[in-house]
């Protein structure tokens, strides 16, 4: 056959493109706003304004009081160091959400919505993409309501952090390790790591939450959530906190809420700083709470695969409030303690 009889069909396919958003960078030797455009991996040079460098605190990306300079479908790769949040934190100004009078809420905006599943919001640690092996800490300070606000966040990503606080004390204790409520400065501790309310499509993979005054998680009024490789430990009365009524929202829960390799341990106690040992843990009789997990009433169907309940003070997995409208899948689960 001669090349000119030859024919060859050719298909041609419209073959839509997802479209991502910008990445971010936080280091512990970037800058402010001002002086880094937050879209380099590098450290701040010295001098000049609007510097390819990156910021110096996730403040910087979410401030307190004022507009996110991230937007839906971003990402911000926090590198490899602690940072501080809470009152007194590098990037912070003082306005009238963040001040002495009331630090609580001197907190990170929430993490904005993705556009839809396909495109989440991605809020990072550094190697979250290769193995997770130095994540970086985000610990609270000066009685910080939360460490991170997955509050009306939908198509969200969390990924490779450490979420924490630096003082032993767990809020309101009973015998001798209360956290300080009285007076400003407050000290290095947060009440919450993680809160979420009127949150859809939530995926947490490689976070530590540990050692706050209060709750690792509390997180309620959610759907279709998954959490992997994830460690809840040492939170001094809780360690998911599922009733948010002291926050005056729903708290009852839809769609499929899935745990995968999670470690729900030691909650109900305080942690040392440093040391992260439990201590001075409290149940029920004398003021406690000192569930693993526990919810108000709750739809849901909820998931736990290859899950760890240990040594917490009350109840390890505690869905007595589940309303029947879902249901409950336990495979491979270790409870103890």
């Amino acid at each position: 056959m001669k090349m000119s009889q030859a024919r060859e069909a050719i298909a041609t396919f419209n073959v839509p493109v997802a479209t991502y958003g910008t990445t971010y960078h936080v280091r512990t030797d970037g800058a402010t706003a001002d002086k880094c455009t937050g879209k380099a991996d590098a450290a701040y040079p010295g001098t000049g304004t609007n510097q390819p460098c990156a910021w110096n605190s996730p403040f910087v990306a979410l401030p307190p009081g004022g507009t996110a300079r991230i937007a839906g479908g971003d990402t911000l790769v926090i590198h490899t160091g602690q940072y501080k949040i809470g009152y007194g934190a590098p990037g912070l100004t003082t306005n009238s959400t963040c001040h002495s009078a009331a630090p609580w809420d001197c907190v990170l905006l929430p993490v904005p919505s993705g556009p839809d599943a396909a495109r989440p919001t991605r809020i990072v640690g550094q190697g979250y993409d290769s193995g997770c092996a130095a994540p970086p800490q985000l610990w609270g300070a000066e009685r910080a309501a939360q460490v991170l606000s997955l509050a009306n966040a939908n198509n969200v990503k969390v990924s490779c952090l450490e979420i924490t606080d630096h003082v032993g004390c767990a809020e309101n204790h009973t015998g001798g390790l209360a956290c300080n409520r009285s007076s400003f400065p407050y000290g290095d501790w947060a009440g919450t790591g993680i809160y979420a309310n009127k949150s859809d499509n939530v995926q947490i993979n490689d976070v530590n939450v540990h050692g706050l005054g209060s709750q690792g998680m509390l997180v309620g009024g959610i759907s279709n959530w998954t959490l992997t490789n994830v460690k809840i430990v040492g939170n001094g009365s809780v360690g998911w906190n599922g009733d948010l009524a002291g926050r005056g929202v729903n708290s009852s829960n839809s769609g499929t809420i899935k745990f995968s390799r999670v470690n729900i341990e030691w909650n109900g106690c305080a942690e040392t700083y440093p040391g992260n040992a439990p201590a001075g843990c409290w149940g029920q009789s004398v003021g406690g709470y000192g569930d693993g997990l526990g919810t108000a009433r709750t739809g849901g169907n909820w998931i736990f695969e290859d899950t760890v309940f240990k040594h917490n003070v009350s109840d390890g997995l505690d869905l007595l409030y589940a309303d029947g409208t879902g249901s409950v899948t336990v495979n491979r689960v270790w409870s103890e303690g």
